[in-house]
């Protein structure tokens, strides 16, 4: 279940995960496949029904929409107009530079084309993305949700921000790097659920969630930070999310498809 008011601490006590998470990521997220294989029967029996409304799947650091076809195929099963991003792999920022041009007008295309406002699913470096998005095309974005995505605190509190600024060709610390990190840690003027995993063994937990307000919520499973995307509870609180009407502010309630699920998310 979403947690209350989160005492979140100070970005400068938080560390990257450690080795011991990191290097079972695999075998953890491969395990998570095999709970999704189990789980069908009862997700597709307890997830509510979507109202056909569009919905955008951002993948995350170095992957591409491949890596998003089972959540999309899920959202579509469930009757929801899902979307990939089309846009090749994700290079991080030089996706939010060069490509972030392309992903507002992939963001518009969808709107005009539906003529209704879209909702953004991000993985890791896919959800940072969708909430700079979400500010700045406010007008055409109905919901944020992000999986894993450290919006917040310092890059440094991950196991991959050498690759990070390897890909990009730039510093983290450059001023660029700093102004896209204060845009996206501030929240968008929509709803935003941000989902994460204090098992997450390549970003800290504590970087992907926010204060809570009206608007803001924070909801914690168990698994991988590379199983997010197939990990039933994942998909059931996506589906949860996404099923709210425009205008309802009702927190999520994992009780439905198993409370125990969902850990209570205190700091």
């Amino acid at each position: 279940m979403a947690s209350a008011a989160l005492n979140i601490k100070p970005s400068a006590a938080v560390r990257a995960p450690s080795a011991l998470l990191a290097f079972t990521e695999l075998p953890r997220a491969i395990a998570e496949w095999g709970q999704l294989a189990l789980s069908v029967p009862a997700l597709m029996a307890s997830a509510p029904r979507g109202d056909g409304h569009p919905v955008l799947v951002l993948p995350g650091f170095m992957t591409t929409d491949t890596s998003t076809r089972v959540l999309r195929r899920f959202l579509k099963a469930l009757g929801y107009d899902a979307h990939s991003w089309n846009l090749g792999r994700n290079l991080g920022p030089r996706a939010i530079g060069q490509q972030g041009e392309h992903l507002v007008a992939r963001l518009r295309e969808i709107h005009e084309a539906t003529g209704q406002k879209v909702s953004l699913v991000g993985w890791s470096l896919g959800g940072v993305m969708a909430r700079l998005l979400a500010r700045r095309a406010p007008d055409a974005v109905r919901q944020v949700v992000t999986l894993g995505s450290p919006f917040a605190g310092s890059p440094k509190a991950s196991n991959v921000w050498r690759l990070y600024e390897l890909m990009c060709g730039s510093s983290i610390d450059d001023h660029q790097h700093r102004r896209h990190l204060a845009e996206v840690a501030a929240p968008p003027a929509v709803p935003t659920s941000a989902i994460y995993s204090k098992g997450d063994g390549v970003v800290a937990w504590q970087n992907c969630r926010e204060k809570e307000t009206e608007l803001a919520e924070n909801i914690e499973v168990h698994g991988s930070h590379c199983g997010l995307g197939v990990n039933p509870a994942v998909l059931y609180a996506v589906a949860d999310r996404l099923a709210r009407k425009e205008g309802d502010r009702r927190r999520f309630d994992g009780k439905r498809f198993g409370a125990w699920m969902y850990p209570a998310g205190d700091a």
